[in-house]
C-alpha cells in the first residue's frame, strides 16, 4: 500500500493535508506581509508569531530545503530545553533559512507521520472498496447475475438494497480493523519489496499461487470454525441471511466475519517475500472472486469443476450451509471431508421454473443446526 499512498501524496494528499494542517499559522499563511517579514529574519515579526512557529517548526523539516533543514531542527531542539526568550531567539535567527514559500503550502504533518498515513490509508481503502464493491458487483449483477432467481422463494423482499445497505455498514468498521496492517507495511514492517530482481522473476511469478494456496487452506479453517454453533449465531449467521445472493451480498456479512477471513491475505507478505505491485493486483483480484462467486450460478460438469471452488459450489455452500468451506480451490474441502460437488437437481433455478429444489434430508437437517 505504500506505493498506493505514495502516488495519492503526489496527486492530492499533499494539498489536502497542507489545508487540513497546515504547517504554518493560518494567520501568516494568508498575510503576506507577515510572512515577508518572518522570512526577512523574524526579529521584525510579532513575538507571539514566532513562538508559534518555534513550537511546530520541529515536524516541518520535510519542507525545508538543504541544509536549512539541519539548522533549524538543531535550533530548535536547543530551544526547546530553553527558556521562552531564547525559544524566540532561535526562531529568529533560523527564520532566514526557511524556505518559507514551500512552508506555506505544506502540513505540520510529514508523509512519515504515523497519524497521517494512518487517516490516508483509511480514507484511500474505503474509497477503494467501495469503487471496487459498485462496480464489479454492479457489473456482475447486470451481466452474470439470472434475474430470475430473484423470483427464488427464499429471495427476501428487497434483498439487493438489505445487500448493499449491510456491505455499507460493514465497510468502515472493517477498514479500521484492517488499516493497521496497511501502515506496518508502508512503514517497512512487511516482506514487501520493488524491485523483480531482489527474488527473481521466477519466485515473483510462483509467488502468487503460493499465495493462494496459503490463504486458501487458512480462510478455510477460519469460514469452517464460523459455523461453529457458538460462533456462527454472532459472526457468520448475517451473511447467510442470503440464501439466494447475488452479487452485492459478498461483503454484506458480520464486519468481524470479514475481517477474520481477509487476515490470510495481510498475514502472507509478512511471512513470505511479495512483490509490492503483485499484492495491489492480488487485493483487487480476492475483491471481484468474492463477488464472482455470489452470483447464484450452478454450472455443473465444468473442465475445473473438481479443482476450483467457483460459483456453483459456492451456491452450494449458502444453500445447504455445510459444505464448500474454501475459497479458490476444492482441495481443503476434499481433505476436510465437506466437499459437494454441483449437480443439476441442486441447481436453485429449478424452485423458480416449478420443478422445486431437491435438497437431501441431511442436509437440511445440518442447516438447522447451523442456524
Amino acid at each position: 500500500m505504500d506505493l498506493v499512498l505514495d502516488i495519492a501524496d503526489n496527486l492530492i494528499l499533499d494539498k489536502v493535508w497542507a489545508t487540513v494542517w497546515p504547517a504554518l499559522p493560518r494567520s501568516v499563511a494568508k498575510n503576506p506581509e507577515l510572512l515577508s517579514a518572518v522570512a526577512r529574519g523574524g526579529h521584525s515579526a510579532p513575538a507571539g508569531v514566532l513562538s508559534n512557529l518555534t513550537n511546530g517548526i520541529a515536524g516541518w523539516s520535510s519542507a525545508l530545503t538543504g541544509s536549512a533543514a539541519a539548522v533549524t531542527t538543531q535550533s530548535v531542539n536547543s530551544a526547546t530545553r530553553s527558556t521562552a526568550a531564547k525559544a524566540f531567539d532561535a526562531a529568529a535567527n533560523v527564520a532566514s533559512e526557511v524556505d518559507w514559500e514551500a512552508l506555506r503550502n505544506s502540513s505540520a504533518l510529514p508523509r512519515d507521520s504515523i497519524i497521517r498515513q494512518f487517516i490516508s490509508l483509511l480514507v484511500i481503502t474505503y474509497i477503494g472498496i467501495v469503487f471496487l464493491y459498485f462496480t464489479f458487483a454492479g457489473l456482475s449483477f447486470k451481466y452474470l447475475f439470472n434475474k430470475d432467481m430473484m423470483k427464488h422463494p427464499r429471495f427476501i423482499k428487497n434483498q439487493v438494497r438489505l445487500e448493499i445497505e449491510s456491505s455499507i455498514r460493514a465497510f468502515l468498521p472493517l477498514d479500521l480493523m484492517t488499516v493497521p496492517w496497511f501502515v506496518l507495511e508502508v512503514r517497512g514492517h512487511s516482506k514487501l519489496y520493488n524491485n523483480i530482481d531482489d527474488y527473481g522473476i521466477a519466485y515473483a511469478i510462483l509467488s502468487v499461487p503460493l499465495f493462494l494456496v496459503f490463504t486458501d487452506a487458512a480462510i478455510y479453517w477460519v469460514h469452517r470454525l464460523e459455523h461453529h454453533p457458538r460462533l456462527y449465531k454472532h459472526i457468520h449467521k448475517p451473511h447467510h441471511k442470503w440464501l439466494v445472493p447475488t452479487p452485492f451480498a459478498s461483503h454484506a456479512f458480520h464486519p468481524l466475519d470479514g475481517y477474520a477471513q481477509s487476515l490470510p491475505y495481510h498475514i502472507f507478505p509478512f511471512i513470505f517475500p511479495l512483490h509490492r505491485m503483485i499484492s495491489i493486483g492480488l487485493f483487487v483480484f480476492v475483491n471481484l472472486w468474492s463477488i464472482l462467486i455470489h452470483d447464484s450460478d450452478m454450472i455443473c460438469n465444468s473442465p475445473l469443476e473438481k479443482i476450483i471452488n467457483g460459483p456453483s459450489h459456492h451456491t452450494l455452500h449458502h444453500l445447504f450451509f455445510t459444505c464448500n468451506y474454501g475459497q479458490y480451490f476444492t482441495g481443503c474441502d476434499r481433505l476436510g471431508g465437506s466437499y459437494r460437488a454441483p449437480r443439476p437437481e441442486d441447481d436453485p433455478l429449478l424452485a423458480v421454473t416449478g420443478v422445486g429444489e431437491k435438497a437431501p434430508k441431511a442436509d437440511k437437517v445440518e442447516s438447522k443446526k447451523s442456524q
